[in-house]
């Protein structure tokens, strides 16, 4: 199915409600179309079950970061978790996927949850996500180190912010637990946060798409006396991190 017929389902009978049948965010209203593994309760098992687990007494009350949170899944599973006490921030800079992520928060009147259409970074300012002329997809990205900009990238312009800026503001809380999936821009995002991590000491998640943001997450919270291993338990290899999810704890 090409790009335009998925973006004309999506914008009509995409938007139908209906319920998560199970899974982190079990119960809450959802759209049908696409992405319908979110709905079924069958995307990311073991992610869903890593953030199910935060906690030894529970997470309501906590403050969550969500970057590159899509059509809002987990930030929805969070905010449900939190409850009103609590507070989710959730970063996405693709305008469709936002355009889901705020439906969605609308959709389960999830006050708590504040969604941000621009990308966490180590500056504030404007910045291109490159989509390759697929809007719709996950693999939209700030540029790559060495990446060749042109024609076929078709980038969009975008916000960036850097979120200590936004703690500094009082505009939102230091993190309890943060969720890293920014398609290989994470160590940088990680270093606009770096003085709340400090202070808060956060439990993290992130997902790994390059080298070179495994070195920089490693490189920043390995000397933050941080430990690392895949969110289904198994040992982390510094070697073959690239395409996987990795729970980090202080």
């Amino acid at each position: 199915m090409n790009s335009r017929i998925r973006r004309l389902l999506g914008s009509t009978v995409g938007r139908t409600p209906v319920r998560i049948r199970r899974g982190v965010a079990k119960g809450a209203r959802w759209t049908l179309y696409p992405w319908t593994s979110y709905w079924r309760g069958a995307h990311e098992p073991s992610m869903q079950e890593a953030i199910g687990q935060l906690g030894d007494r529970g997470i309501r009350g906590w403050s969550c970061w969500d970057l590159g949170a899509h059509f809002g899944f987990y930030s929805v599973a969070l905010a449900l978790r939190v409850k009103a006490e609590g507070q989710v921030a959730a970063f996405e800079p693709n305008p469709e996927s936002f355009d889901r992520l705020d439906l969605h928060r609308r959709m389960n009147g999830l006050t708590w949850l504040k969604a941000y259409r621009c990308a966490a970074s180590d500056q504030s300012g404007a910045s291109e996500l490159l989509t390759y002329g697929e809007v719709d997809s996950t693999t939209s990205h700030l540029p790559y180190e060495g990446e060749t900009m042109g024609s076929m990238t078709a980038p969009i312009p975008i916000s960036t912010i850097r979120l200590d800026d936004l703690v500094e503001k009082g505009e939102i809380r230091p993190p309890n637990f943060v969720k890293i999936d920014v398609e290989g821009h994470g160590h940088k995002a990680l270093m606009g946060m770096m003085k709340s991590v400090a202070a808060a000491r956060p439990i993290l998640i992130v997902a790994f798409h390059s080298d070179l943001e495994v070195k920089g997450v490693l490189g920043t919270l390995g000397p933050m006396g941080y430990r690392w291993k895949t969110v289904n338990g198994g040992a982390s290899n510094p070697d073959s991190m690239v395409g996987g999810d990795f729970l980090f704890t202080p």
